[in-house]
């Protein structure tokens, strides 16, 4: 029961993903339940920080600030463990990884935790406790003040610990992604954390749910087609795909 919930609410973000605002009868004959479970989701998604309502219509919430960790968790659930499916398949045994912040890196670290004898440096708590049962695993966390809410450092001493590894992979996340391809993030603090991560590895694997697509944010850094392979469950636009192609950006859509 809870499962289909969660996958219920996973669906209005989506929708409310590609609509400016939508009413909850709209959703309701959308999702073909009654108004009155759709008005129960928003309630509870609402508390969460997710949406706003106002005036009969729903929207998503948009913010300077991303929401705390956990009802972060529950958005676009599925797509995340799909995403995290794709990279786990990207990721050989005895690789050398580095793990970015954020709830869909922790899925793919979730995933990634069944490789034998990686060898991980991450600025993410979340991450190193998802490999805690990998077999042989060998993980490098980075110093700094932890930022409780993510608890994850994104300071200068993350910046610095990244700068001693030279990796395989990198995988990492962003806080939206503008129509035009832009890589968008909430504060400069993890433009420049993301950066870090990427730059001390050979292929650089970013991750991304399809509510972030589309999502317009203060601070930016280089296009999508920078990295090396794109995982996600969002439909981008042509030129989106056009400019991936012409840089050889690989795109992994689930």
């Amino acid at each position: 029961m809870r499962r289909d919930v969660n996958q219920r609410r996973d669906q209005i973000i989506a929708l409310l993903s590609e609509s400016d605002a939508l009413s909850a009868t709209e959703l309701s004959s959308e999702l073909a339940v009654s108004v009155q479970t759709i008005r129960a989701d928003l309630r509870d998604l609402d508390e969460a920080g997710l949406v706003q309502r106002r005036n009969g219509n729903v929207r998503l919430r948009q913010q300077s600030e991303n929401i705390g960790y956990l009802p972060r968790e529950g958005i676009a659930r599925q797509e995340k463990q799909r995403i995290a499916l794709a990279v786990k398949n990207l990721i050989p045994d005895g690789a050398r990884v580095a793990l970015g912040t954020g709830t869909t890196v922790e899925t793919c670290a979730r995933f990634l935790a069944s490789h034998k004898d990686l060898f991980v440096v991450s600025n993410s708590i979340h991450a190193v406790c998802a490999l805690q049962q990998a077999p042989g695993v060998a993980v490098e966390l980075a110093g700094g003040t932890v930022r409780i809410r993510d608890l994850d450092m994104i300071g200068a001493p993350a910046l610095e610990f990244f700068a001693n590894y030279r990796l395989d992979y990198a995988i990492f996340s962003c806080g939206g992604l503008s129509e035009g391809g832009r890589v968008m993030d909430y504060n400069a603090d993890e433009v420049t954390a993301r950066k870090a991560i990427a730059n001390c590895a050979r292929k650089r694997i970013l991750v991304m749910d399809s509510t972030k697509n589309g999502l317009d944010l203060a601070c930016q850094t280089g296009h999508v087609w920078d990295v090396d392979v794109i995982v996600s469950g969002a439909t981008f636009s042509m030129s989106v795909i056009e400019n991936c192609a012409r840089h050889d950006c690989q795109v992994v859509q689930v």
